[in-house]
Order: structure tokens, then sequence, then C-alpha cells
């Protein structure tokens, strides 16, 4: 039995959940406009360069969290997982994860974007681990702060071995399947990278270390 690593935006799921978090609260009049549609748009393109400052954009992620109440963030989320995340999860990556499930492998999904948002995606999926960046939590409230270290390029080497170092498990034959460069830290850790629907970078990478690249969006 071997650990299969996932990343979630834009590898088992067509988009990027943070960013139509986002969006998706502009939409509901929640945030600032255009002027939070802008920088939602900045944060990601920044994420795409591979320039993005985490902390940065942890503290403007969480501060709707921190502003409204667990209830009203509840029922947002409960729309935005109908009516946003599940048009986007892909048919060829639910059979990727039934595949591991029947080799016997362990499924763990490892995010950048925060676990209230991605922790009912992930259940979506069936897959009950899950490592993800942490909003804090205090007095029943988000402080708008992120807790702990984020789970983000390095960041996802951290908290993984801390979770192995937790749980007893092992790299030893595992998987680990992402579309972003900023994965290559865990991509080179593990004992089989794949590249999934990659961007330039992380394709060229690939290529020149023999990885697998293969499609999600347009497997057969």
């Amino acid at each position: 039995m071997s650990l299969a690593i996932f990343d979630l935006d834009n590898t088992l799921i067509a988009g990027d959940s943070d960013y139509e978090w986002g969006q998706h609260l502009v939409e509901l009049g929640v945030v600032e406009g255009k002027v939070y549609a802008d920088a939602n748009q900045r944060f990601y393109d920044a994420y795409k360069a591979g320039t993005l400052d985490i902390l940065e954009f942890c503290r403007f992620a969480f501060r709707p969290l921190a502003t409204h109440s667990i209830a009203k963030l509840r029922e947002w989320r409960e729309d935005f997982i109908t009516n946003r995340i599940r048009p986007l999860i892909l048919p060829a990556a639910r059979s990727l994860l039934a595949r591991h499930r029947e080799a016997g492998d362990s499924l763990i999904i490892v995010t950048a974007t925060n676990s209230f948002i991605t922790r009912p995606i992930a259940d979506e999926l069936g897959v009950e681990r899950l490592i993800a960046t942490e909003p804090e939590w205090r007095e029943g409230r988000f402080t708008g702060e992120p807790a702990g270290i984020p789970c983000f390029r390095e960041g996802k080497v951290k908290r993984l071995e801390a979770w192995l170092a937790e749980s007893g498990e092992s790299l030893t034959g595992s998987w680990f399947y992402s579309d972003s460069h900023n994965d290559l830290p865990l991509l080179e850790l593990v004992d089989h990278p794949v590249a999934v629907d990659a961007d330039v970078p992380l394709t060229a990478h690939a290529e020149q270390k023999g990885w697998p690249v293969i499609s999600l969006r347009f497997s057969d």
C-alpha cells in the first residue's frame, strides 16, 4: 500500500477553488466588488507566475471569513459547492481516485487552498485525508490570519512531513499528481511524480525528468 497524493486545484477539478470562492463572494455582493475581483485576479496571476506572497494572499482571502458569521459562511459555501465546484469536478479525476483505491493506496489531498473551502470538496471526492492551509479560529470565529505553516510550495513538504511523522506513514512508493510548477518541491520528493494538465514550466521540467505527463480534462 502506497500514498497517492493529489493536488486539488486544476488537477482534480478544472479550475482553482480559491479563485472561484473569491469570485463567488463578488457575485454575492459581500465584498468590495471590482476592487476585490481585481485583487483576486492579481493574486491568481502571481500564483501562476510563481511570485505569490502566500501570507499576503492568506490575509486577503481570510478577511471575508473573519467579517461574517460561520452560519452565513456555511450557507454561502453550500451554494458555492453546488453551483461552482461540482461542475468543475472531472470524471477522469474520479476514475483516477478509484483506481488508487482499488490498488489499496491511501489517498490524500494536499492543497494550498484553505480547509474551510476544500474540506467539503475532498468529501465530495471521497478523500478523507486533507492537508490544507488552515485559517486561524478563535472563540467561535475566524481571525483573518493563517494558523501554522501555509500549505504552499515548500510549506506543502513541511506540512506533509509533519503528517507523516504523526501518522507513521512513509513516502515509499508514493505518487503525487499536480498541475503546477509551484508543487515542484513535493513532486521531487515522491517516487512517482505525475504532471497533470500541467502549466508550461512544469511540463518542461517533467519532460526533462522523464515524468509522466497526463490529462484529466482531455482523457478518453
